[in-house]
């Protein structure tokens, strides 16, 4: 069973992708420009991510607003214990994490107003938010922060109808979460359900650093 409404026509549908620059934001804008929806693009650099309220007034002015907003941006670097580093760190959720919330910030109040007419808040996070691996010290926290977000953003915005999906990086078929490779991420998915000390001696020898 769905836990959202499934998007089967993405005609006219005005979406926003923040992080559209490169990679799966880059991919899906074009994706569905090809589906005939109505694109805003937002790049993913620290300071545009600050601006995202004047951003999306701009998008209620043209257009009454969008019916799907795509939290994409992210950063990624390798860190470890022995090479911490706060500034690194703090990039990381500046951009991965606050960058969704000052985004939450612009779009909340304009969503809640709308509600009956079902707009999704898509954000993308990362299977390595599910569990600690290596060299993920900076990453990886702030990708689990984005998970516990999304299922909260769930509970409390479906009751009013209105969609929240997270992706570990799939789009729009009404599940909650959606996660590939499927192959990696079910692997990963297992490793959650384990009890700590299963899960650090097994991921230990799987992944050196």
């Amino acid at each position: 069973m769905s836990l959202n409404p499934p998007i089967r026509d993405w005609h006219g549908k005005r979406v926003w992708i923040i992080g559209a620059s490169t990679g799966i934001g880059a991919a899906l804008a074009q994706r569905l420009a090809r589906a005939g929806a109505r694109l805003a693009l937002s790049a993913r650099s620290h300071d545009k991510l600050a601006a995202l309220a004047s951003a999306y007034a701009t998008i209620v002015a043209k257009w009454g607003g969008a019916d799907v907003t795509l939290f994409n941006a992210g950063t990624y670097s390798p860190m470890s214990a022995a090479a911490f580093d706060l500034a690194h760190m703090n990039e990381h959720f500046a951009v991965n994490y606050h960058g969704v919330t000052n985004g939450l910030a612009a779009i909340l109040p304009d969503y809640l107003e709308r509600a009956a007419s079902h707009p999704c808040i898509a954000i993308v996070s990362s299977v390595a938010g599910l569990r600690g691996l290596p060299l993920a010290l900076a990453y990886g926290p702030s990708k689990a922060a984005l998970i516990n977000l999304a299922e909260t953003l769930y509970l409390d915005l479906a009751p009013k109808g209105i969609a929240v999906t997270v992706i570990n990086p799939g789009f729009a078929a009404g599940e909650f979460e959606m996660h590939f490779p499927k192959r990696f991420t079910r692997w990963l998915h297992t490793l959650r359900l384990l009890p700590y000390t299963a899960y650090f001696a097994l991921i230990g020898k799987a992944v050196k650093p």
